[in-house]
This record gives C-alpha cells, sequence and structure tokens, in this order.
C-alpha cells in the first residue's frame, strides 16, 4: 500500500477559552486519498511527523515541523535546561536530565522503505472542476489511467480560511525511479510536455535509536522515534547540524533551537532531526537568514509578512514522504534557530505578529514568494513555474519611473534596452544593491558550451536562443540547435542550472563574433526567479520612505494585510 499524505482539515471556532482564537483547537479531521486500508494505525507514533501534514496547535498557537538535517547516523546535543526524552517503542521509555546534561542520538539499525514514483502532469486550484476535468480528458484520450491526489491542508483561524488545497494529477500507476524517468523521456519526445516525478513511500523505514550519555553508556533504545523536550521550555545547542547540501556554503556548525526535538529514521537511510517550534519562534530563526537584519525596519517587517504566509501557502505541499512539513534550507526558508536571531528582525516579527496577505474582497491566502533581485521588473507566477496565473502574482516593473517602453514589460524588442537602460529601479537604489547581482555577464567558451550540450546530441552547438519568455523577459523555453539536430530546454529553473546556474533567467545570449570570437555571452538582470516581492526592491523602498504595508501592496498586487493571530492570549483582526 501507498502511504498517501493526509489532507487536513482544522478550524478553530469562536467560542469562550483561553487561545489564540478565543477556542482550543478541534482535532482535525483526517482523510487520504486511496482505499480505506491505505489508513495506517493512527497510535503509530510516525504518523504523527510521516503522515500529519498540516499545522499543529500548542495553546492556541499554530507549529511547525522542521528538519534540520538528515541522512545522519549520530547527532549529539546539550539540554539548557530540564530535559525529557522518550524513547519511542517496547515500554516507551522515558528519560529526564538537569541542564547542562549532554546526550548523543546513535543509529543503531535500519530497515530501508521502499519508494515508488509517480508521474505527475499537472497541479490545478482544488476548486478548478472545469481545468481538472480538461486535463483528465486531454491524458485519457492520450491512452493514459489518470489519478488525482488532493494536497494541502484547510484551516479556520479567527473567522479566516487558509485553504492551500490543490489536486495534482498523475498519469498511470506508481512505479521505480527509472521506470518514471522512461515515462518523462517518452513524453518528452512524443509531446514536447515536461512532466514531473514525484516521490511516495510505500512502506516506511524502521530502525533502532540508541540514546548515549557523555560516557558512552547506552540508556535506551528507541524504535525509530526519540522525542525530547524541556519541561522549562529551555532550548537545545545540537551539535555539528550541516546545511547547505548542495551549495559551496555546505558545512556543519552548532545551533540552539527552541521548541522540541525528534530524532526519527528517515528515508535516506539514516537519521532526520527535526525541530517542532512555534510558528513565531521559527519566523525568528528564518527572517534574518533570508534579509540583512539591519536592512530598514519596514522591510523587515515586510519580509515578516511574507516568510510568515511562504510557510502558510506551503503547508502540505512540500516534503510529502519525509517526517516534517518544512526544511531548514532554501527549498522551504532558510532557518538557523536561535543561533542567526537578530534584534531588530525579532522586532519586526513581533510588530506584524499574525499578518498574513489575503487576496482582496475576501479573496484566498497568497502564496508570498520572494527573490533577492528582480532586476527590475517581476515575474508572473506561471512563468516560473507549472501552475494557474496568479492575479496576486503578476510580473509588473520595479522602476522609480516607467518609461513608456516597458509599461507593458520586457519582451524580445525591448530586451537590449531594458538590459542598458539608466533607469533606476528600487532594487538598484537600495543601499545593499550589488551591480553584479542587477546587472551581470557570464561568458562560456564553444567547449564548454559543446559539454553542456552533449546529453541532447545535437553535435556541436550553432544557436541558442530564448523561444519564450514571462512578462519581465525572463526565459522559459530556449533552443539550442546544433550540427546534428535540435532541442528545447522548458522551465526558467531548468534553463539557468543548465548554464551552471545562472543569477536568473533575465538574459539575452550572443553567440561568437568579432567582438568575442569563440565565446557565448550571457547579458542578464537580476537574482532569482523573480516572482513576488523584490527583497532588495523592498528595502529600496523602504529607504525612500514606504512603509511595509504598501511596499507589500505593490509587490502582491493589491492583497490585503490580514492578523489572523496576536499570541496565544490575544484573537486575530480584520484587513489592515
Amino acid at each position: 500500500m501507498i502511504l498517501w499524505p493526509a489532507l487536513a482539515l482544522t478550524f478553530l471556532a469562536a467560542t469562550p477559552a483561553p487561545s489564540l482564537t478565543g477556542v482550543e483547537a478541534a482535532a482535525p479531521a483526517r482523510s487520504r486519498v486511496g482505499p480505506i486500508d491505505d489508513l495506517p494505525d493512527p497510535n503509530d507514533p510516525l504518523e504523527r511527523l510521516y503522515g500529519r501534514k498540516s499545522l499543529s496547535y500548542d495553546q492556541g498557537m499554530p507549529s511547525v515541523t522542521v528538519m534540520l538535517m538528515e541522512g545522519q547516523r549520530s547527532v549529539s546535543f546539550v539540554t539548557k535546561a530540564r530535559m525529557r526524552l522518550q524513547a519511542q517503542g517496547g515500554l516507551n521509555k522515558t528519560l529526564e536530565a538537569p541542564a547542562g546534561s549532554a546526550w548523543t542520538i546513535r543509529l543503531a539499525d535500519y530497515e530501508p522503505g521502499e519508494i515508488v514514483e509517480s508521474v505527475q502532469v499537472a497541479e490545478h486550484p482544488f476548486n478548478d472542476k472545469e481545468g481538472l476535468a480538461e486535463t483528465r480528458k486531454l491524458w485519457e484520450e492520450r491512452g493514459y489511467a489518470v489519478r488525482t491526489l488532493i494536497i494541502g491542508s484547510l484551516h479556520g483561524i479567527a473567522g479566516h480560511v487558509l485553504d492551500n488545497r490543490r489536486q495534482r494529477v498523475f498519469i498511470g500507476e506508481a512505479i521505480s525511479e527509472t521506470q518514471a524517468k522512461e515515462v518523462l523521456k517518452t513524453l518528452h519526445q512524443k509531446y514536447a510536455f515536461q512532466a514531473t516525478r514525484v516521490p511516495f513511500l510505500k512502506r516506511r523505514p524502521h530502525g533502532k535509536l540508541e540514546v548515549v550519555d557523555a560516557s558512552g553508556a547506552v540508556l535506551a533504545v528507541a524504535q525509530d522515534l526519540a522525542s525530547v523536550t524541556s519541561p522549562d521550555k529551555g532550548p537545545f545547542l545540537v551539535k555539528e547540524v550541516e546545511h547547505s547540501r548542495g551549495y559551496k556554503a555546505h558545512g556543519r556548525q552548532d545551533r540552539t533551537f527552541r521548541g522540541d526535538l525528534e530524532f526519527v529514521v528517515d528515508r535516506h537511510g539514516g537519521m532526520a532531526v527535526v525541530n517542532s517550534v512555534p510558528m513565531e519562534s521559527y519566523l525568528r530563526g528564518i527572517v534574518p537568514s533570508e534579509i540583512y537584519a539591519k536592512a530598514h525596519p519596514e522591510a523587515l517587517k515586510a519580509q515578516a509578512v511574507a516568510a510568515r504566509g511562504e510557510v502558510l501557502a506551503k503547508l502540505g505541499i512540500r516534503h510529502l514522504t519525509d517526517p516534517y512539513l518544512l526544511c531548514a534550507e532554501q527549498h522551504c526558508q532558510v532557518y538557523t534557530g536561535m543561533s542567526g536571531e537578530a534584534a531588530s528582525t525579532d522586532a519586526a516579527i513581533a510588530a506584524t505578529a499574525g499578518e498574513t496577505l489575503f487576496a482582496p474582497e475576501g479573496g484566498p491566502l497568497v502564496d508570498t514568494v520572494y527573490s533577492a533581485v528582480c532586476g527590475g521588473h517581476s515575474e508572473d507566477n506561471d512563468a516560473v513555474w507549472p501552475s494557474l496565473p496568479d492575479p496576486m502574482l503578476r510580473g509588473r516593473s520595479d522602476l522609480m519611473e516607467t518609461p513608456e517602453a516597458f509599461q507593458k514589460g520586457v519582451d524580445d524588442k525591448n530586451l537590449e534596452d531594458f538590459l542598458t537602460t539608466a533607469a533606476r529601479s528600487y532594487c538598484s537604489i537600495s543601499s545593499f544593491s550589488k551591480a553584479t547581482k542587477y546587472r551581470w555577464e557570464k561568458r562560456f567558451t564553444r567547449a564548454e558550451v559543446d559539454e553542456i550540450a552533449a546529453p541532447f546530441r545535437v553535435g556541436r552547438v550553432q544557436v541558442i536562443a530564448v523561444a519564450k519568455r514571462g512578462s519581465s523577459g525572463r526565459a522559459t523555453v530556449l533552443t539550442i540547435a546544433g550540427e546534428e539536430g535540435a532541442t528545447q530546454v522548458r522551465g526558467e529553473l531548468n534553463i539557468r542550472k543548465l548554464f551552471q546556474n545562472l543569477n536568473s533567467a533575465l538574459f539575452r545570449v550572443e553567440g561568437p563574433s568579432r567582438l568575442h570570437p569563440g565565446e557565448w555571452v550571457f547579458t542578464g538582470a537580476g537574482w532569482g526567479h523573480g516572482v513576488g516581492m523584490c527583497q532588495t526592491g523592498a528595502i529600496g523602498r523602504a529607504e525612500q520612505g514606504q512603509l511595509y504595508r504598501d511596499i507589500l501592496r505593490h509587490y502582491y498586487g493589491g492583497a490585503e494585510i490580514v492578523q489572523i493571530y496576536e499570541d496565544a492570549r490575544g484573537s486575530g483582526r480584520g484587513p489592515k
């Protein structure tokens, strides 16, 4: 059986009791896609981490689970206050220790889980019945069996509905990784269509975790999971946290975290360390990692609201096969716990407690994505990701004064002028602007380009041309033609990755010429995908006197700021 992720529905109704919204959180109604016998035992301790893909609540305050690192064989930590450890399995042994105790959790035995993959061809908003029917008809006419999976969660907080449910569409049955790759190859060849491989757990991994004290004595053995809490709500120092896997900054660092720790077997053949932490405490470890802590206070407030919205929008959408909701890396949002906190960002988070963005007139929660430098124009969400157009995430000019030539965006006709214009943008005037990120150039030799294109078997490359652009001019389809054939690369991120992680896909490309013999030259603007808030632009706007509410309304199409909670004793308010 496939262990489908749960769809959670939680409503905090309005009846008198001390909590987030005036009531205690109701137990979530649970439903899963698939046969009823696919439901795991609700008493399984792993179900809380692997199966529950929604917010939990502690005295009415929302909490999340965040992966600090995974694939580990041994992890050491030190308590900053009294500690209580529960070793799951068998007698569920409970251990207690005073402040300053140093313990190690060691993976002693491991039984891998079984992972299968499904081929995803579309994703629709939950209520998009017409679009879903069209997608189903298209793929059934092509001879494929079609399955759908509802992901995301539905919450009611302080009279506001947080609904990020989506319907993913898959073709065929769950298959192996190798088989899924072959299906993707076939779809690209037959239909020039870029599908996606999505992993699912058919069987969860299992293992034994040894709890070891500073002397090396084994105090307990847990089956699959060891949970650590502090009765005094004190923090934990986790030693040698591995971070930035796949990036130049990859390394290890001692870090301190609030909340609880979970040591759990993961699907990667090791042990994951998961931090269960209240939302606002989580944000204190995110915001200074995502923006300069010395930036203008109004920009920090805008970042705090955007980061909070990103968390809510991604719940139950990512990491569906993992024992956590979110990761501590760029894939979700960089999180360093107390080790990265700053007084300035703490103040911004406190000043905007519980605030998030909704579409106007009672519309849905806004997915408040952001990127570092838009380069003068942000991008449409559907140009970067395979999704329907979001009216709150339309590309828009970030120039201080937008010339008529760029009123409708950037395209092949005005791209060169845009890249060389002297017009100032908010991300170019920011005190934190970097010239090499706002405008940039990257060169490749003929040999380097031929090597990059070698997997496509087009021969020596003769043409590299952008076949399709988004509203900001970012490339979404790139044609590569050679002496032996041609191919197209689809997807903004795929294009950037192909050419050794270009700063952005907003570029023009020139082949070898007199000016640069033997070289391909990419000239571009911006750093990142460009959708939503431009972080450097937000700083520039704040430095020009704009308030965080105005900054957010600009980047998110007039969205309304709504305070859905204040703290564990407060209640939410309406639009601001």
